[in-house]
């Protein structure tokens, strides 16, 4: 991390984000209702990283992220609020063992359809995931 950061930049964003996550209170997969986790299915980090290239946005101090991720989140509402799921700790654990601790953007779609089929596999209805 650049020196000029006190904290990763991705934590401003998620701090700021967080009051509107509507995390459910079951996981998606085993309907297990203690330790969840909310999982973005586009990982904040690439996506932010990502964005800031886009955009040509060049950040180098804390206030710098501050200064731009209303602007981030109000772009990224599908991303940062459709795009997600519960899920206890240990199947967010399973799904990151798999995609990565900060999944590539690509793999959206293959989470989901992994989220899906173990759901089938607990026996859960088969749902439409966002």
């Amino acid at each position: 991390m650049n020196k000029n950061f006190k904290r990763d930049p991705i934590k401003f964003v998620r701090d700021k984000a967080k009051g509107r996550y509507k995390k459910d209170t079951e996981c998606f997969i085993c309907a297990k209702k203690e330790n969840l986790d909310f999982h973005h299915f586009y990982t904040l980090t690439p996506l932010f990283n990502k964005w800031l290239k886009e955009n040509k946005i060049k950040i180098s101090t804390d206030e710098d992220v501050i200064e731009v991720r209303d602007r981030f989140i109000e772009e990224h509402i599908q991303e940062l609020y459709v795009d997600t799921v519960t899920l206890c700790h240990d199947h967010h654990l399973k799904l990151h063992s798999l995609y990565g601790k900060d999944p590539p953007l690509t793999t959206a779609c293959k989470q989901k359809n992994w989220v899906k089929i173990q759901r089938e596999k607990n026996g859960l209805p088969s749902v439409d995931i966002r």
